[in-house]
């Protein structure tokens, strides 16, 4: 059989060959770990070499700070995947978010945000950038094209996130891209939870494409890294902006998350198996008054879903219906299989309550019972619904007790 081209292959073998190279590691099959700071040059001539190819943004060991084999290993991988251009590591995800932002504003700048974008993100830009003069505002994620109404001659950036953190608002992205385009902003992307293989980012109008790799390309709750990507237009900004601040990705976590990669397809569809079983299963649950996860053909953002993702991921959120305190921490402390903490994307299931009334600007959140995230692990689907249904006796006990 004649060998595949690059742009023939599925995206699950792309994961598992991109960014990796092995005749130039003695036929390794992984990338080694590169822990580097100094290179050294053999003479006067190589280091004059590498300091042009450095100018130019050529591919090249120089110094451990602007990567290293292991780091680049990472870089094409997500790059190619996505369809970007090219890609850069960050020690987290929110640094990648910060330097994503930062690239592409100046003082006297005015910057859309999602009003269901992650937290430390939305911090980023009320709290970091305004300080440097950029004016941020909040807008309903669902606003579509209609965000044309919010555009102003200064505004350079709209940051989105589909779905959205906690809350899973599905957003038009492509309309959103196609309005922010022609006034010459920047769209930005947190592309987190549906991943390269779940939603091609650039394909949909994005500039720029953030991933907390800690999750999902990581997958086993190891490593804290992030990953931006972008379009070639794109490129020059953040790859500037990354040199200037100096942003390090140690070499043990970025071989973790190229690792990680690797199987992030099979894992992947067992997250979003298992999501979609129990957020079936909660529908049903008389405790519950709605389930937000956009893979449910229930869900008002289902069709947006449908339009433009590859598939779904396994973090959805669940409102339930009023009930006492004391009842929803007997719910919660009784678990045996949910742990109870922030991040997902690792092989185990997790559970986080949230509010995000206190913290929305342009939008109004409008239910009053409690909410929790859910992560769906890798765990067998009966054992976690067996879980959460033990968690019910006990929050309607609690519940009855309490009246």
């Amino acid at each position: 059989m004649s060998r595949k081209k690059k742009d023939d292959i599925r995206d699950e073998t792309r994961a598992v060959h991109a960014g990796r190279h092995p005749q130039d590691f003695h036929g390794v099959v992984n990338p080694p770990v590169y822990h580097a700071s100094t290179v050294i040059s053999p003479n006067l001539a190589d280091w004059n070499q590498k300091d042009r190819d450095y100018a130019e943004d050529k591919p090249g060991v120089y110094y451990g700070r602007h990567g290293t084999p292991t780091t680049a290993s990472l870089e094409e991988a997500v790059a190619e995947l996505e369809g970007g251009y090219r890609a850069m590591v960050y020690p987290s995800g929110l640094a990648a978010c910060a330097c994503a932002l930062i690239a592409y504003v100046k003082a006297g700048d005015h910057v859309l945000i999602s009003d269901s974008a992650y937290g430390p993100m939305r911090r980023v830009g009320w709290r970091l950038l305004a300080r440097f003069g950029v004016e941020i505002q909040f807008y309903d994620p669902l606003i579509g094209a209609g965000i044309k109404a919010l555009m102003r001659p200064n505004t350079t950036v709209v940051v989105v996130e589909a779905p959205g953190s906690l809350t899973f608002e599905m957003q038009d992205i492509p309309a959103i891209a196609e309005v922010a385009h022609r006034q010459g902003a920047t769209v930005i992307m947190d592309n987190t939870w549906a991943t390269p293989l779940y939603f091609k980012s650039f394909a949909h109008g994005v500039d720029v494409s953030i991933h907390a790799a800690t999750k999902y390309i990581v997958g086993h709750s190891d490593a804290m890294i992030g990953v931006v990507s972008t379009t070639k237009e794109a490129w020059p900004k953040l790859r500037e902006t990354h040199t200037d601040l100096g942003q390090t990705v140690g070499p043990d976590d970025a071989y973790l998350a190229q690792r990680g990669l690797r199987t992030m397809a099979t894992r992947l569809r067992q997250h979003g198996q298992t999501a979609l079983a129990l957020t079936e299963w909660l529908a049903t649950r008389p405790e519950v008054e709605r389930v937000l996860y956009p893979a449910l053909p229930t869900d008002p953002g289902h069709t947006i879903w449908k339009r433009d993702f590859l598939g779904a991921s396994g973090l959805f959120s669940v409102i339930l219906k009023p009930v006492d305190r004391k009842a929803f921490a007997a719910f919660i402390d009784g678990l045996d299989l949910y742990g109870l903490g922030a991040s997902w994307g690792g092989y185990e299931s997790l559970i986080m309550p949230f509010n995000p009334a206190p913290i929305r600007k342009a939008t109004h959140w409008p239910h009053t019972g409690q909410a929790f995230r859910i992560h769906a692990g890798l765990e067998h689907v009966d054992d976690l619904i067996e879980d959460l249904e033990a968690g019910f006796v006990r929050l309607n006990q609690t519940n009855a007790e309490s009246k």
